[in-house]
């Protein structure tokens, strides 16, 4: 059995995910704004510092996975609060904690993106950019530029900027050559204490319009067994790799955007890679 530590554990997804880790046997520590075995506001560098601080106490120097399912969905004048807890309270915690997932030697991360990552129109790339840079400020601005419609772009953004991160620091030696297999799970609407809130308010007739082919929401028991396969042996082969489960939304926008051709000017970062990698063990051993 292995220590794993989940954030936004007390509702939700992060909820069902502690349990279903729990009920494995698996020690959890979790960490919330209330309600957890740490408690910490990740929406501020003060909050995020005392939970990478008390994580790392609690693991004594090792952690066997992470659920980092702690976010803040779209609203109106908070776009700050979105980068700081969407973005930062995944990279600053993962940064800090790979050394303790390295010392497990065979660890998994599950980072919650979301499908609203290719399906919310008018999200600026340079914001992207500037979020994956931790260049919050410039990244907030250009966002509250799209009037009317900056919380859902924020949040699009912020899930965009986590999941870019993600990929980019799988595939490093760090991560995937010290045994962390570190992926992205892309739900669509679920039907969490959140997603309610957003049915009962002045959007609610806006989420129930937005294209579902499956006709029903998802349920955080429905994504919590997702990230029990990402954590299990099943993803020892699943690195860097972005599962999307939204009952088809992404399929139904997007249904020719991917897979596609790798593009002309990419050809010599394969070429890169290619040169690289047998001189640096990046080859398969048969």
């Amino acid at each position: 059995m292995g220590t794993f530590v989940v954030t936004g554990a007390a509702s939700g997804i992060g909820k069902a995910c502690a349990e279903r880790l729990r009920a494995a046997g698996e020690t959890v520590i979790g960490v919330d704004v209330r309600d957890g075995e740490v408690v910490a506001d990740l929406s501020n560098p003060e909050g995020r510092r005392a939970a990478i601080a008390e994580v790392a106490a609690l693991a004594g120097g090792r952690l066997d996975g992470a659920v980092m399912a702690a976010g803040i969905g779209p609203g109106a004048d908070r776009e700050r609060m979105i980068a700081e807890v969407n973005v930062l309270g995944v990279t600053e915690l993962l940064d800090a904690w790979q050394a303790a997932f390295a010392a497990a030697g065979d660890a998994r991360v599950v980072v919650f993106g979301s499908n609203s990552t290719t399906t919310t129109p008018m999200v600026p790339r340079r914001a992207v950019r500037r979020l994956v840079a931790g260049e919050l400020d410039a990244a907030v601005k250009q966002i509250r530029r799209r009037r009317g419609v900056s919380g859902p772009v924020a949040y699009a953004a912020s899930k965009i900027a986590v999941t870019h991160w993600c990929r980019a620091r799988a595939v490093t030696d760090d991560w995937a050559g010290s045994g962390i297999r570190l992926n992205v799970l892309a739900p669509g609407p679920v039907l969490t204490p959140l997603l309610r809130s957003q049915l009962e308010s002045s959007t609610g007739s806006q989420v129930r319009a937005f294209p579902l082919p499956s006709r029903r929401f998802g349920t955080a028991e429905q994504i919590s067994d997702w990230v029990m396969t990402m954590l299990s042996p099943a993803a020892d082969f699943l690195v860097g790799s972005v599962i999307v489960v939204d009952g088809g939304t992404d399929a139904l926008i997007r249904p020719r955007d991917w897979p596609r051709p790798l593009p002309l000017q990419s050809v010599p970062r394969l070429l890169w890679a290619m040169y690289r990698a047998p001189r640096e063990g990046r080859v398969a051993q048969y």
